[in-house]
């Protein structure tokens, strides 16, 4: 399995998410510079989280004009599958290929804690996972936003991935991750990498990106 993580200005998540998948799935994991373009088709592209260019203008704002989310915009568009992770969900809607906004949490601090998440049965990617998910959130601008005719189609198509059992942010409808509507581009808050973790006993995390490569 290749896999490709996308590294900007800021990220600070990049290699955790590219040693769990190698450790974990045994992929071999490319890690591409925001300047750099590419034209392979990997079997998963990842934007990790972190502080793309320092969250100016907008989180994700300035990531999304560079060379290699053109790359990721075109791979997506040919089926490829993408995943978004925090910050990386951010740029995924800056960039179009996710509905919506991440806007500053209710509380306007910065939320740094495990939650429990709620697969969504209705969702293909979430289909067959069971039961609450304890993953970590990091994130002060997490607070899922679209307008009521997006989130009626997201409902309506099943791209609703999982919900917070107890909102932490003031996502509406208690979103946490959703999917495009071919269900190939994953964007999420919480942080699966961050919980596939046998030392601490957090292994739900794996449990979320075995769905997504399986789907």
């Amino acid at each position: 399995m290749k896999v490709r993580v996308v590294t900007f200005p800021g990220s600070n998540c990049d290699k955790d998410v590219g040693t769990v998948l190698a450790s974990e799935f045994g992929a071999s994991v490319d890690y591409t510079w925001y300047k750099d373009s590419f034209t392979d088709l990997p079997d998963l592209v990842v934007l990790p989280g972190g502080f793309s260019f320092g969250d100016y203008l907008r989180c994700g704002a300035m990531a999304k004009f560079s060379n290699a989310m053109e790359s990721v915009v075109s791979y997506a568009k040919k089926g490829g599958k993408v995943l978004g992770v925090c910050n990386g969900f951010q740029i995924l809607t800056e960039s179009g290929l996710l509905p919506g906004a991440l806007l500053h949490n209710r509380t306007l601090k910065y939320i740094c804690k495990d939650v429990d998440l709620i697969p969504v049965a209705e969702n293909k990617i979430a289909k067959g996972l069971q039961g609450n998910l304890s993953i970590p959130i990091a994130h002060g601008e997490g607070a899922y936003f679209a307008d009521s005719d997006t989130l009626e189609r997201l409902e309506k198509n099943g791209q609703v991935v999982f919900r917070y059992k107890e909102n932490p942010n003031g996502s509406l409808h208690d979103i946490a991750g959703i999917c495009n509507e071919a269900g190939n581009v994953l964007g999420m808050m919480p942080h699966p990498e961050r919980a596939v973790n046998p030392y601490t006993g957090k292994m739900d995390g794996k449990q979320i990106l075995e769905a997504l490569l399986k789907k």
